[in-house]
C-alpha cells in the first residue's frame, strides 16, 4: 500500500545556477555566444580536414572525431539552459533528463578515451616515424576511433540504466542546471549505494587509467624527442603534441575535482562544471587552430587564399 500511496515522478525541476537571480538575460547572451562560438569553431575544422586532402592522416581523422564530440558535449545542456533562461520555465521531463545523463557520460567518456587514443598516436609518430603509417593505418584507426565510441556508450548505458531504475517519488527538484548523476540520485527515495559504487568505480577509474596512459605516452615521448640529434625534428615534436597536452589538461583538471570530490561545494563545483561543459568544446578548436600551420592553411585555402 506504502508504493501505492507515492508519486512517481515524471518530471524534473532544474533550479539553474545558484546566487544568478536577476541575471537571466546576462547569463541567455554568454551561454549563447560560447554556444555559438562552439558550433562555429567544431564545423570549421570539421569542413577544413574534409575539404584538404593533405589532412587526411590519423592525427586529423581523430581531431574530426574530437570535434563531433565536442558539438555534441556542447549541445548536451546548453540549448535546455538556453530555453529555461528564454522562457522562463526550468521543467524537464523524465525523458530529457535520462537523455542528458546518458549524452553526457557516453561523449564524456568517448572524449576521454579519445585523448588517450590521439596520445598513442602522437607517440608512434613520434617514436616510431619510419612505421607510422604502417602501424597506425585506416583500418586500425577506424577500429580505435570505433573502439572509444562502442566501449563509452556501454559505460554510459549502466550508468543511466542503474540511475533511472530507481524510484523517484518525492521531491523532482535538482539542485544543478543540467541533470547529472550525483544531483539527480539525491530525490532518490531508495537506498543508492550500488550507482554511488558503481559511479566513482566507472567515473574514476576509466579517466584515471586514461590519464596514466596518456602520461606513459608522453614519457616516452620526451625520452624519444631527448635523444634526438636534430633540434629541428625536437621543436617540431613538441609543437605537435603542445595542442592535445593543453586540451588534455582543460579535460582532466576539472573533471578530477568533480567526480573524485562529489560533496564539492556549489560555489567551486558549479564554475568547474560550466567550464568543462561551455568553454573546453570552444576552446579546443581555438588551441589545434592557433598552434597547427596546416590547420590554419586549410582555413586560408577554404577561404580562396
Amino acid at each position: 500500500m506504502e508504493m501505492e500511496n507515492r508519486t512517481v515522478v515524471s518530471e524534473f525541476i532544474l533550479l539553474g545556477i545558484p546566487n544568478t537571480k536577476g541575471l537571466e538575460t546576462i547569463l541567455f547572451v554568454t551561454f549563447l555566444v560560447f554556444y555559438l562560438c562552439t558550433l562555429l569553431g567544431n564545423l570549421l575544422i570539421f569542413s577544413a580536414i574534409l575539404a584538404d586532402p593533405r589532412l587526411h592522416t590519423p592525427m586529423y581523422f581523430f581531431l574530426c572525431n574530437l570535434s563531433i564530440l565536442d558539438l555534441g558535449f556542447s549541445s548536451i545542456s546548453t540549448p535546455k539552459f538556453l530555453t529555461n533562461l528564454w522562457a522562463k520555465s526550468r521543467t524537464i521531463s523524465l525523458g530529457g533528463c535520462m537523455s542528458q545523463v546518458f549524452f553526457y557520460h557516453f561523449l564524456g567518456s568517448t572524449e576521454c578515451l579519445l585523448f588517450t587514443v590521439m596520445a598513442y598516436d602522437r607517440y608512434v609518430a613520434i617514436c616510431h616515424p619510419l612505421r607510422y603509417l604502417l602501424i597506425m593505418n585506416q583500418r586500425v584507426c577506424a577500429l580505435l576511433a570505433a573502439g572509444t565510441w562502442i566501449a563509452s556508450s556501454f559505460h554510459a548505458t549502466i550508468l543511466t540504466s542503474l540511475t533511472f531504475t530507481l524510484p523517484y517519488c518525492g521531491s523532482n527538484v535538482v539542485d544543478y542546471f543540467f541533470c547529472d548523476i550525483f544531483p539527480v540520485i539525491k530525490l532518490a527515495c531508495a537506498d543508492t549505494y550500488v550507482i554511488k559504487t558503481v559511479s566513482f568505480t566507472n567515473i574514476g577509474v576509466v579517466p584515471m587509467t586514461c590519464f596514466l596512459l596518456i602520461l606513459a605516452s608522453y614519457f616516452r615521448i620526451v625520452a624519444s624527442v631527448v635523444r634526438m640529434r636534430s633540434a629541428a625534428r625536437g621543436r617540431k615534436a613538441i609543437s605537435t603534441c603542445a595542442s592535445h597536452l593543453t586540451v588534455v589538461c582543460f579535460f582532466f583538471g576539472p573533471c578530477a575535482l568533480l567526480y573524485t570530490q562529489p560533496s564539492l561545494s556549489n560555489v567551486l563545483a558549479t564554475p568547474m562544471q560550466i567550464f568543462c561543459d561551455v568553454v573546453t568544446p570552444m576552446m579546443n578548436p581555438v588551441v589545434y587552430t592557433l598552434r597547427n600551420k596546416e590547420v590554419k592553411a586549410a582555413f586560408r585555402k577554404m577561404k580562396g587564399g
